[in-house]
C-alpha cells in the first residue's frame, strides 16, 4: 500500500504562517525509507514545537535504531503551532511526518515521547489532527498503537484514556521487540483483532497497556486496588535497562535542524543514571543503575557525530556530568584530539564539588570560554540536607571564586524554591549567598565585571521518589517567597546590579503537580482543557492557569476531590499511589525510609563509591552499576586540526571527585 504525501496540500499552506521552514523536512541525516519495503512503520513525535523536540536525544536514538532495521522505518513528528493548524483543519490537512509528509494516521505505531507532563495537550491535539480518536477504547486495527515514552511514562495514569500503551525505561529493546510482535500479529493474519495485538504487547518487558488494569477507589477518593483485568497480563510492569551503552553507540548520525533550535551542538551521552540521591530528582531516580560509555566508546561517538554534522561543539550528557569517573582524562585527550579546530566541548551543568578548573580549561580549550553554571538547588545547608544534595557555603563561595579567579566573568546558580520543609529563611540564605559570591568574584577578579544569574524552579514533586509523599507548596507561597528573595537581592543596588534573576511564577508547577502525581480522574482535566483551547502549556504565552483550574474544579468535583488534593495534600505512607504497580526497580519502603532521613535532615552517601545502601533496583532489575576508571585512552586521529598531535600517555591529575581515583568499580 503506498501511502500519499500531504506536501502538496500543505504546501500553500506555509505561506500563510510563522517559521514555515520547521515543516518541510530534509535536514542532514534525515532517513527515508519506501513505505511498502518495510513490515512496520513508526511516527515518532516530541509533543512540541520543531525547535525543542529536533535536538532531543531520546527521540534520535528510536530513530536511528528503529531505521537500521531492514523491516521497519521510523519518521517525525512535532506539535504543530496553532496557525498551521488552524489551516490544516480547514483545509482537510492531517498531521503529518517531516521525512515524507505521510499522514500519521496511516501509521503502525505513533511512539510520543514525553520530557514533561505539560506537553498532553500537544498530544491530544496531534491525535485530532491526525484524525486519531482520542480514546483508546474507541480505536480499532486501522489506527495507529498510540504509545508514551521518556519520563513522565513513569505515570501514564492521567493519559491512559489517550494511550494504547506506555513504555517504562530504556527504549532501544523495547522499540525493536513491539516491531517484532507487531509483524508477527500481522503476518499471522492479524488474529483477535486489535485487542489481541495489545494484549502481544503487553506481555513485552517494559511495556503496560493501561486498559487491561482496572482501578477501584475508596470513600476519601484514594486508590482501593489496581486490579489486572486478563490472566495473561503481569501485575507490575517493570522497566528496561540497557545495560552496555558502549553496544548503542546512538545517535550515530545525528540530525542537524534547518531552523533555530535550543541547542545549537551534536551531543553524546556518556554515562545514564546517577546514584547521588538527590531526593527531588525523578531522573537520577528511575534511571538507575549508572551505566558509564567508555572513554574509547565516547571518543568514538564524537568523531563519527561531527563528521557526520559539522557541529563544532560538543555537549558531553548526563545527568552529573563530572561524576564520570574518567572525565578528567576524557576532556584532556577530547581537547588534544581536536587542538587547532574550533571544536569546543561542554558540560551541560557542573557540580560544585566536581568543579575544578584544570577540567574547566580543558572543556573551553579550543571553545569559546562561555559561562559556567552550577546547582545547588537549596538556598540553605540545611534543606541542602534535606534534598540531599550535599554541598557546603564555603565550597560553593570558593568554587565560583576560583572560577572568576581564573577568567571566567559569567556564573548561573540554579535553586529549587517550595522544597519539602522549606520556609523563607532558607530562600533568603539565596541572596545571601549570592551578595557573597559577587564580592568573592569581586575580590579574585580585581575587578567588578563580573555577574551572578540566579535561576529559580518552583519544586514539583514526583513520581518514584522520596518526595512522591510530600505537600507542594502553593503558587501563593511559591511567589510569596520570590517576591522576598527579589527584594533582598535588590536591598544592596551596588551588589545587586551584578545580580540577575530569572524565574517564572508559580502557577505552571501547580498543574505539572496535578498531571505528575494524577490518577486516570485526571484525563477528564487534560481533554477539558484541550477543548477549551489549550495547547503548548509549556509556553508561558499559551498557559492558561485559568483553564485549568476551572476544568480541574468542574471536571474533579464528581469524584469528591479537587486540584489541591492531588498537589498541596501529604500522602500516607500506606496510600496507594497510582504508579504503584509500574516498577521502576526502588523499593518502595526504602523510599519512605529516605523520605523520613529528608525530614530529619540526614543524608545518604553516593552506592558508586559506598556499599549498597540496598535501593533495591539492581537485584530487582537484574542490572549492576558499570563504571571506570577502564584504564583506555583514546587513540588520537591522522588529521584533526593544525595543532601538535596529543600524547595518549599524557594524563591528567584532576580532582573531579575523591572517588574518581577509586580503582574500577562494578556492583
Amino acid at each position: 500500500m503506498t501511502v500519499e504525501s500531504l506536501y502538496p496540500r500543505l504546501e500553500p499552506l506555509l505561506a500563510q504562517v510563522q517559521k514555515p521552514i520547521q515543516y518541510v523536512g530534509g535536514e542532514l541525516n534525515a532517513q527515508t525509507k519506501p513505505w511498502d519495503a518495510v513490515a512496520v512503520h513508526w511516527a515518532l513525535m516530541y509533543p512540541d514545537a520543531y525547535e525543542v523536540g529536533l535536538p532531543n536525544q531520546g527521540l534520535m536514538i528510536l530513530y536511528e535504531v528503529l531505521n537500521e532495521r531492514t523491516d521497519a522505518l521510523a519518521e517525525r513528528t512535532y506539535a504543530v503551532w496553532p496557525d498551521l493548524a488552524g489551516l490544516m483543519r480547514a483545509n482537510g490537512v492531517g498531521q503529518f511526518t517531516l521525512e515524507n509528509h505521510r499522514p500519521v494516521h496511516d501509521f503502525d505505531f505513533l511512539g510520543v515521547s514525553f520530557a514533561t507532563e505539560l506537553g498532553y495537550t500537544n498530544l491530544l491535539d496531534a491525535l485530532d489532527l491526525a484524525g486519531i480518536p482520542l480514546h483508546a477504547v474507541d480505536r480499532d486495527e486501522r489506527h495507529p498503537v498510540v504509545v508514551a515514552g521518556g519520563h513522565a511514562a513513569f505515570n501514564p495514569e492521567p493519559v491512559s484514556d489517550f494511550v494504547d500503551c506506555a513504555v517504562l525505561g530504556d527504549g532501544e529493546q523495547v522499540v525493536g521487540d513491539m516491531t517484532d510482535v507487531h509483524s508477527a500479529w500481522t503476518a499471522a493474519g492479524r488474529p483477535g483483532g486489535r485487542t489481541e495485538l495489545l494484549a502481544r504487547l503487553s506481555r513485552v518487558e517494559g511495556v503496560y497497556v493501561p486498559q487491561f488494569y482496572a482501578v477501584t477507589y475508596q470513600a476519601d477518593g484514594t486508590i482501593a486496588a489496581f486490579v489486572p483485568t486478563r490472566d495473561d497480563v503481569p501485575t507490575t510492569i517493570s522497566k528496561r535497562t540497557v545495560m552496555d551503552l558502549d553496544e548503542w553507540p546512538y545517535p550515530k548520525q545525528p540530525l542537524v535542524p534547518l531552523a533555530e533550535s535550543v541547542h545549537e551542538r551534536m551531543s553524546v551521552e556518556i554515562f545514564r543514571g546517577c546514584t547521588r540521591g538527590c531526593r527531588f530528582c525523578q531522573a537520577g531516580m528511575i534511571t538507575r543503575p549508572v551505566r558509564e560509555r567508555t572513554i574509547t566508546g565516547i571518543g568514538s561517538m564524537v568523531d563519527a557525530g561531527l563528521k557526520a554534522t559539522g557541529y563544532e561543539e560538543v555537549g558531553l550528557l548526563s545527568l552529573s556530568s563530572a561524576d564520570h569517573s574518567e572525565i578528567g582524562q576524557l576532556a584532556k585527550e577530547l581537547a588534544d584530539r581536536y587542538e587547532g579546530t574550533n571544536t569546543g566541548l561542554s558540560l551541560p551543568s557542573t557540580r560544585v564539588d566536581a568543579f575544578n578548573v584544570t577540567l574547566a580549561n580543558e572543556l573551553s580549550r579550543n571553545g569559546r570560554r562561555s559561562g559556567l553554571t552550577f546547582a545547588p538547588e537549596g538556598g540553605s545547608e540545611r534543606i541542602r540536607r534535606v534534598i540531599n544534595k550535599t554541598v557546603s557555603k564555603e565550597d560553593l563561595v570558593r568554587t565560583v571564586t576560583t572560577a572568576y579567579a581564573n577568567g571566567w566573568r559569567q556564573v548561573k546558580l540554579y535553586f529549587m524554591c517550595g522544597l519539602p520543609t522549606e520556609t523563607d529563611e532558607d530562600v533568603l540564605e539565596i541572596a545571601e549567598l549570592a551578595v557573597e559570591v559577587i564580592r568573592a568574584g569581586r575580590e579574585a577578579a580585581g575587578n567588578k565585571d563580573i555577574r551572578c544569574t540566579v535561576s529559580i524552579g518552583g519544586f514539583v514533586p514526583k513520581p518514584h521518589t522520596p518526595f512522591q509523599w510530600a505537600s507542594q507548596a502553593s503558587a501563593e507561597t511559591i511567589d510569596h517567597r520570590l517576591r522576598v528573595l527579589r527584594d533582598a537581592i535588590n536591598a544592596d543596588r551596588r551588589i545587586g546590579r551584578s545580580i540577575g534573576l530569572r524565574y517564572h511564577d508559580g502557577k505552571p508547577g501547580v498543574i505539572e503537580g496535578l498531571l505528575s502525581r494524577g490518577d486516570r480522574r485526571v484525563g477528564r482535566v487534560i481533554e477539558r482543557v484541550w477543548r477549551d483551547g489549550g495547547h503548548f502549556d509549556g509556553w508561558s504565552e499559551h498557559f492558561s492557569y485559568d483553564r485549568w483550574a476551572t476544568a480541574a474544579a468542574e471536571e474533579l468535583a464528581p469524584f469528591g476531590v479537587d486540584l489541591a488534593w492531588y498537589t498541596t495534600r501529604e500522602r500516607g505512607e500506606h496510600e496507594v499511589l497510582p504508579w504503584d504497580h509500574l516498577e521502576s526497580g526502588l523499593d518502595k519502603e526504602w523510599l519512605w525510609d529516605d523520605w523520613q532521613e529528608a525530614l530529619n535532615e540526614d543524608e545518604v552517601a553516593d552506592c558508586r563509591w559506598t556499599p549498597c545502601y540496598d535501593c533495591g533496583v539492581c537485584p530487582t532489575m537484574g542490572t549492576e552499576i558499570q563504571i571506570g576508571p577502564t584504564g583506555r585512552s583514546l587513540i588520537p586521529l591522522a588529521v584533526v586540526g593544525a595543532g601538535p598531535r596529543p600524547d595518549v600517555r599524557a594524563q591528567v591529575d584532576v580532582d573531579v571527585d575523591a572517588a574518581v581515583a577509586d580503582p574500577v568499580h562494578t556492583h
